[in-house]
């Protein structure tokens, strides 16, 4: 592993932020880190940025106990931006590299390729406050990743990006993933997560209630729901012991129906017994959003 928490627990003036929270973190992979707002997220990421400690736990980076200087293989976007306004954007993604450790024109290089990138190479000279909030945004992006840090965390990237800048974000994401990078990624936002991440921890009330696998999480999570198409608009199901028919809707001229399995039947078996009542263009196997997911553990698990 890349990155482990092991055992966190932190408490803020008799509040409990973390309980013995265990999280795995693969290399060269994107990591969701979930859960409701106050769920423990927050006080987790800074104790892998060295920001604060915790009461008792360790993380290990790379195998070994972290440590501060660690922070230099570290690019943290916070939620909360913190650019200095009154600052022209190149001289402040400049001095930011340098105290990342770049040297003067290596950081040049770098800064050149990004704002070009970015499109916001005009506005090199200008102050931050003269920017958009999507723009800034953006000259924050580049402060992070451009000492070329292995390690990348990402608190609501997308926050007042619109929808093109947030997909262009996302693309930037996994190129940098495929560059090697590894990626701890905070959000909100289950559709982004279903795009980008590899594998997630949902912390609920200061514990990790699920971890693993994005693609494994939904084969646990799945209902024996099926989705049926058919051109057969009159077919009439009726009710059997085997499935029942929780929705029906004709899309772009095709009949489609979702149906749950109530008996312990193989598929084979349900295709068999759908057939008797219509024929089939497509079958599929429906597994839960992790929207779904989310809402599904959250609520099982707040007291």
């Amino acid at each position: 592993m890349l990155l482990e928490a092991r055992n966190i627990t932190k408490q803020y003036n008799g509040h409990l932020a973390l309980y013995r929270v265990n999280i795995h973190i693969a290399p060269n992979a994107v990591h969701g880190l979930l859960g409701p707002n106050g769920a423990g997220k927050t006080t987790l990421i800074r104790i892998i940025n060295c920001i604060t400690r915790p009461d008792s736990g360790e993380v290990l980076f790379k195998g070994k106990r972290l440590q501060p200087e660690d922070t230099r293989f570290i690019g943290y976007l916070p939620e909360e931006r913190g650019l200095y306004k009154k600052m022209k954007v190149g001289e402040q993604i400049l001095y930011l590299a340098r105290l990342k450790g770049l040297s003067k024109v290596d950081a040049g290089k770098r800064i050149k390729y990004w704002l070009e990138k970015f499109e916001i190479d005009a506005w090199k000279n200008r102050t931050v406050e003269e920017l958009s909030k999507g723009m800034q945004q953006k000259v924050q992006f580049i402060t992070t990743v451009l000492h070329e840090p292995g390690l990348l965390i990402f608190d609501e990237p997308f926050s007042g990006f619109d929808p093109l800048n947030a997909s262009l974000m996302k693309q930037e994401i996994l190129e940098l993933r495929q560059k090697g990078a590894t990626v701890i990624f905070s959000t909100h936002d289950m559709f982004s997560v279903e795009e980008l991440c590899d594998t997630i921890s949902l912390i609920n009330q200061s514990k990790v209630v699920l971890e693993g696998a994005v693609s494994e999480i939904k084969e646990r999570h799945k209902q024996s729901v099926f989705i049926v198409k058919t051109k057969d608009f009159n077919a009439s199901v009726p009710p059997n012991d085997l499935f029942e028919v929780i929705s029906t809707k004709i899309v772009k001229g095709v009949n489609e129906m979702e149906v749950k399995v109530k008996a312990d039947i193989s598929v084979n078996e349900l295709i068999r017994e759908i057939m008797t009542y219509c024929p089939l263009l497509s079958f599929e196997e429906k597994l839960p959003g992790m929207d779904e997911i989310f809402i599904e553990t959250v609520s099982k698990n707040s007291v």
